[in-house]
């Protein structure tokens, strides 16, 4: 048990520090990535569903970041809004497929029909 609590301290730690980064520089858009892994990791599920919502409005041409706003959902038991920001990651070029079926952030919708759906339809859009 002590390396939890190891590991616990380590990432408060991490997410202390780009909380205070951010105060003086809010759209340091690598520091809200980690500080958004962060609080993934450390369980503040809420916390890290805010940095995504801004990390979209600084850099929503970007598929990882909405791939990083669909776990937030999803593991807030948010799926129409989860599968919706995976769309959107899709279209934008994500592609990591290997990953995204095996990412346990995305359990919540693993097993959804829409979700099949939606990556049968990126299929069948990519270019061969």
């Amino acid at each position: 048990m002590q390396k939890r609590t190891k590991v616990k301290e380590r990432l408060e730690f991490e997410a202390a520090f780009y909380e205070r980064l951010l105060a003086d520089h809010p759209d340091f858009t690598d520091a809200l990535m980690a500080l958004g892994e962060a609080y993934t990791r450390l369980g503040w599920h809420e916390k890290g569903l805010g940095v995504d919502l801004k990390l979209t409005q600084l850099k929503g041409h970007d598929p990882v970041v909405w791939y990083n706003l669909a776990c937030s959902y999803a593991l807030l038991k948010r799926s129409d809004e989860s599968l919706e920001a995976l769309r959107r990651a899709l279209a934008l070029g994500y592609d990591d497929f290997e990953h995204l079926l095996k990412d346990p952030d995305l359990a919540a919708i693993r097993q959804s029909p829409k979700l099949r759906q939606l990556l049968q339809q990126r299929i069948a859009s990519k270019p061969s």
